[in-house]
């Protein structure tokens, strides 16, 4: 993850965003020592709570001294709209001041930015205004742009941007997650599908892209190995069908090593939850080996 990028996890309901968000702040403040905000807008009000003291237990806010790593900003769904309107802009405005005023590289955590939008389309319908399509305000792509524009670099500091998007009805297409899609350099889908098989975090390396996926800015081996994996798994979804039609004894050996080669990369992707150990922290280094 490279600063000043915009990378989005778009999903349904239920497929972890959050979650991913919150291990993403626990490993960045322990493996790098670095700051982070994060901007609760229009979320359940329990998830906030139970981030709150999952920072504090693992030493990730200080409440006793100044050894804090995370700043945190709520507007839950509770909250009336013009509130959760503004609190994705107020978290912002506190990475600007870290950027700005102490010189730090920021990461920007943003649960929901669909809840941004959806505060937006409240407050404009109070208004009076006409709405666009799918009910949504006629301003969506400026509200949307004039937020995005200010996640950037100065030569004090820069502010590197996580955002979870939820997608309504899983559609991709809803102007809501596709007005987002153009602020992004980066973009990891959660799919349901992999959900349900208790594959979690449920990203989908298919339909996820990044725009710095290139040799020449992660190296020949990084890309080598992203992409051999994306293959494995892209053939395997290909003899999905014959699988359940056929079964596994009609596949030649050569697409039996193929199933045999993506469920063991499945295995690998797939976080440790269980109580007793926390997600671990997995370097690029050994990450490619």
């Amino acid at each position: 993850m490279p600063k000043v990028e915009k990378i989005g996890l778009f999903g349904g309901a239920g497929v972890g965003k959050t979650v991913l968000i919150m291990e993403l702040i626990n490993n960045v403040a322990k493996a790098h020592g670095g700051y982070s905000v994060f901007a609760g807008v229009g979320e359940r009000t329990r998830e906030g709570n139970d981030l709150y003291h999952e920072m504090i237990e693992g030493g990730v806010i200080d409440l006793k001294g100044n050894n804090s790593k995370v700043s945190l900003v709520y507007g839950q769904m509770n909250e009336p709209p013009g509130a959760r309107a503004r609190v994705c802009l107020t978290g912002l405005t506190v990475a600007e001041y870290f950027r700005d005023k102490e010189g730090q590289n920021v990461l920007l955590f943003i649960d929901n930015i669909f809840r941004f939008t959806q505060a937006g389309s409240e407050v404009s319908a109070l208004l009076g205004r006409i709405p666009s399509a799918v009910g949504y305000q006629p301003t969506l792509a400026t509200d949307m742009g004039s937020m995005q524009e200010r996640i950037t670099t100065t030569t004090k500091g820069s502010i590197t941007s996580v955002q979870a998007i939820y997608v309504p009805a899983d559609d991709l297409t809803d102007p809501a997650p596709a007005t987002t899609f153009a602020h992004l350099d980066a973009t990891t889908v959660l799919s349901r599908g992999i959900a349900e098989l208790a594959i979690y975090p449920a990203v989908d390396p298919l339909d996820s892209t990044s725009r710095i996926m290139d040799p020449n800015v992660v190296g020949q081996k990084h890309y080598d190995v992203a992409r051999g994996v994306q293959k494995i798994l892209q053939d395997y979804k290909s003899l999905q069908d014959i699988i359940a039609i056929l079964g596994m004894d009609e596949l030649s050996e050569d697409d039996k090593l193929t199933v045999l080669t993506c469920s063991k990369d499945s295995a690998f992707l797939v976080a440790n939850h269980s109580k007793s150990l926390r997600c671990s922290l997995v370097t690029l280094e050994s990450l490619c080996h």
